[in-house]
């Protein structure tokens, strides 16, 4: 075989990633991890947009923050943009993980408020892990309170476990919401105010908090209009 026709390391990659063999896919993105090489780079990040396996994607990711992170950059940014709902939440989540604050500007509010729940959710995660100080960390609560009351029960809690990862930067935003006419908005705003002071907690445990909170506000309320 010729030197033209000997298959990069970035072929041999490309290729054990399309095994039908799940298993095998981990073992290769392990491997590109365990000897991490620039060429690996474009082909992991391919690979993140259409693997059907969610324990493969998580290899994956951890396979990209194993890379050189100035290169991982350059191929995961772009990837924010992609058509593909897949490519922009594996984007955003690896982006968490490697946790490189020159990423932060790129987490536009399109992505926060993305209409695929998947995406907006680790936008949520990725944005309140990377703003680089107070007043971006408030203004991002104030652009996440818009989704108080919203969604199921899993899409509430992971709008809430951002709240706490932003902690006292967020409690205005809460406090307004808190104060929604709308009760799902108030009870939501209520379970993440519980969770920030108390981040071990569940969040069922929370919502029950807040049920209990917003009865009392409610009948304080009614008493004080009689």
């Amino acid at each position: 075989m010729t030197s033209e026709n000997t298959p990069t390391a970035a072929d041999l990659l490309r290729r054990a990633l399309e095994s039908p063999n799940g298993s095998e896919r981990v073992r290769s993105a392990m491997a590109a991890g365990t000897y991490p090489r620039p060429e690996y780079v474009p082909v992991l990040v391919e690979q993140c947009a259409h693997e059907p396996d969610f324990t493969v994607r998580e290899t994956l990711t951890w396979a990209l923050t194993r890379q050189d992170r100035d290169a991982t950059l350059d191929q995961v940014l772009p990837e924010l943009t992609s058509p593909i709902a897949q490519a922009r939440s594996q984007a955003l989540h690896t982006l968490s993980k490697i946790g490189d604050v020159r990423a932060w500007p790129a987490i536009t509010p399109e992505l926060i408020h993305d209409d695929d729940p998947d995406v907006a959710r680790t936008a949520w995660r990725a944005a309140a892990g990377l703003a680089p100080d107070d007043a971006e960390r408030a203004a991002l609560a104030v652009e996440l309170s818009g989704h108080f009351g919203l969604g199921p029960d899993d899409l509430r809690q992971s709008l809430s476990r951002a709240f706490v990862r932003l902690g006292d930067a967020g409690r205005s935003a809460i406090e307004r919401a808190a104060s929604s006419a709308d009760w799902e908005v108030r009870l939501h705003a209520l379970a993440t105010e519980h969770l920030v002071s108390n981040p071990e907690d569940g969040y069922e445990a929370a919502v029950a908090v807040a049920r209990r909170a917003a009865a009392r506000r409610d009948a304080a309320d009614w008493n004080d209009d009689i």
